[in-house]
C-alpha cells in the first residue's frame, strides 16, 4: 500500500504544474476573446472562427511532438541521459516541417470560412486575417513544446507553468496594444489578438530556451559534434510515435466542432445551453488531462527502469488517482450546475436545459477521466497506434452516430436535440475507457522481456 501512496504523492506533484500550466494556456484564449469583444461583437466573432480552425491544425502538431515525452522519460530511467540531446535536436527538426505545413493550410482557410453557411463578408475577412496574423507563431508554439517535453520527460514539470503564465501576463498588455493601436502600433481589432499570441509563444519559447540553456540540472544534455543533422531513422521513430496520437488529438478536436455544427440548426437556447455546457466540462478535462501527462513520465521512467512492475504500479495509481478526482468534479459539476449556467447566461431556459447536459456531463467525466488517462499509460509504453485506432472507432464509429440517431431523429427514442449528442459522448467516452483499459491489460499480460523492448525502441 505505501508504494501507491509514494506514487500517488509523485504523481500530483508532476500533475499540479501541469494542470496551473493548463489553466494558463486556457486563460489566454478567455482574454483573447474578451479583449475583441471589449473592441466589438464581429471582432470577437472573427476571434472564435479562426481559433475553430487554429486548434485542430496545432493541436495535430502538438500530437505529434508528444511522442518525445515517453522518449526522454525512457532514456532517462535507462541512465542514457547522453542520448537525449540528439532526439531534442531531431525534435526540433520535425517541429519545424509541421510548423511550414500548418502554416500554408492557415494561410488558405479563407476557403474554408468562405464556404461557411450565411457567413457575413466583413466577418470573414477578419477571421482570414486573424488566422494570418496567428499563423506565424505556429513555429514558436511547436518550438516551446519541443523544449516543454524535454523538460516533462525529465520529470521537470514546473518550468512549462512558470513559462505559460509568463504567456499569459505578456498576452494582456500586448493584446491591448494591437487591438486598440497604442505606441505607434496601428489599430487592428481582432487582427491584432492574433499579432499577439503569435509573438506571446515566441516569447514563451525564447524563456524556455533560456532556462534550459542555464539550469544546473541540464548541464549534462548538451548537443554532441554532429548531433545537427536530421536524423532519418530517429526522426521515422518519432513520426510513428507521435501521428497516432496526433490523429486521435485532431479526430477528438473534430468530433465536438461537428456536433456543434449539428447542434446549430436547432436554435440559440439550444446552441447556447450546448455550449455552456461543453465549455464548463472541458475546464474540468484539464485535471484528467494533466494527470495522464504525469502518467507517461512515471510509466516511461519506469521502463527505463527495467521495471515492468513499478510501470504497472504508475499506471494502476494514475487510474486511481483520476477516478477520485472524477468523482469530485462530478458532485462538484451537480451540485452546483444552475449556478455555474448563471455565470454564463440569465435566460432561464438555456439555464435549464445547461444544468440537464450538465449532469449527463457529470455521468461521463469518470469515462473521460479513465479513457485520457488510460492514453497517457499507452504513451508511456509506446504503444501508441492502438491510441488512434480505439478513439477512432469510439468516437467516429460509436459516439457520433449514437449521438446524431439520439438528437436528430425518432429511430430509437422521439429525438432528444443536443441531449442526445451528449448520451453520444457517454457511449463514445465510455466504450474508449473499456478498450483502453483492455489493451493495457493486454500490454501489462506480456512478458518483460517483450514490453521492455518495445519501451527502448
Amino acid at each position: 500500500m505505501q508504494k501507491y501512496v509514494s506514487e500517488a504523492r509523485q504523481l500530483l506533484a508532476l500533475a499540479i504544474p501541469v494542470i496551473l500550466a493548463q489553466i494558463a494556456q486556457t486563460a489566454m484564449g478567455f482574454v483573447d476573446t474578451v479583449m475583441a469583444g471589449g473592441y466589438s461583437a464581429t471582432d470577437m466573432a472573427a476571434v472564435a472562427i479562426g481559433t475553430s480552425i487554429w486548434l485542430p491544425a496545432i493541436l495535430f502538431g502538438h500530437g505529434l511532438l508528444l511522442a518525445l515525452t515517453p522518449v526522454i522519460a525512457q532514456l532517462n530511467g535507462s541512465g542514457r541521459r547522453d542520448r537525449i540531446a540528439h532526439q531534442v535536436r531531431q525534435g526540433f527538426w520535425l517541429a519545424g516541417g509541421v510548423s511550414v505545413l500548418i502554416m500554408v493550410v492557415l494561410w488558405n482557410a479563407g476557403h474554408i470560412i468562405r464556404t461557411m453557411h450565411n457567413i457575413d463578408p466583413a466577418l470573414a475577412d477578419k477571421a482570414v486575417g486573424y488566422l494570418r496574423a496567428l499563423l506565424w507563431g505556429a513555429p514558436g508554439y511547436l518550438f516551446f513544446q519541443v523544449a516543454r517535453n524535454q523538460c516533462e520527460g525529465l520529470a521537470k514539470t514546473k518550468p512549462g507553468m512558470v513559462m505559460g503564465f509568463i504567456g499569459l501576463l505578456v498576452n494582456i498588455p500586448v493584446n491591448y496594444i494591437f487591438i486598440y493601436g497604442h505606441f505607434g502600433m496601428p489599430e487592428l481589432g481582432g487582427v491584432g489578438c492574433g499579432v499577439a499570441t503569435a509573438a506571446v509563444y515566441w516569447v514563451m519559447f525564447f524563456s524556455m530556451l533560456t532556462f534550459v540553456k542555464n539550469a544546473r540540472s541540464l548541464r549534462d544534455i548538451r548537443l554532441v559534434e554532429g548531433s545537427a543533422k536530421p536524423d532519418s531513422v530517429v526522426l521515422k521513430r518519432l513520426i510513428q510515435l507521435g501521428l497516432p496520437i496526433a490523429l486521435a488529438l485532431f479526430f477528438e478536436v473534430t468530433l465536438f466542432a461537428v456536433v456543434a455544427l449539428l447542434v446549430s440548426p436547432l436554435g440559440i437556447v439550444d446552441v447556447a445551453g450546448h455550449q455552456i455546457a461543453l465549455n464548463f466540462s472541458s475546464l474540468m478535462f484539464v485535471l484528467p488531462m494533466s494527470l495522464a501527462a504525469a502518467v507517461t513520465i512515471r510509466v516511461g521512467y519506469r521502463l527505463g527502469q527495467g521495471s515492468t512492475i513499478d510501470a504497472q504500479v504508475s499506471a494502476w495509481t494514475g487510474l486511481v488517482v483520476g477516478v477520485c478526482m472524477a468523482m469530485l468534479t462530478a458532485i462538484f459539476t451537480v451540485s452546483l450546475r444552475e449556478q455555474i449556467a448563471l455565470l454564463y447566461n440569465d435566460n432561464p431556459a438555456v439555464i435549464l436545459l445547461a444544468s440537464q447536459l450538465m449532469m449527463l456531463a457529470a455521468v461521463y467525466q469518470i469515462s473521460d477521466s479513465i479513457q485520457v488517462i488510460g492514453s497517457g499509460i499507452l504513451r508511456g509504453y509506446k504503444d501508441t497506434r492502438s491510441i488512434f485506432f480505439i478513439t477512432f472507432t469510439a468516437y467516429w464509429v460509436l459516439g457520433l452516430p449514437s449521438g446524431y440517431i439520439l438528437g436528430l431523429t425518432d429511430l430509437v427514442v422521439p429525438r432528444m436535440g443536443p441531449a442526445g449528442f451528449w448520451w453520444g459522448f457517454i457511449i463514445g467516452l465510455t466504450s474508449a475507457a473499456v478498450m483502453m483499459m483492455l489493451r493495457m491489460r493486454f500490454l501489462q499480460h506480456q512478458p518483460s522481456s517483450v514490453i521492455l523492448h518495445r519501451a527502448a525502441r
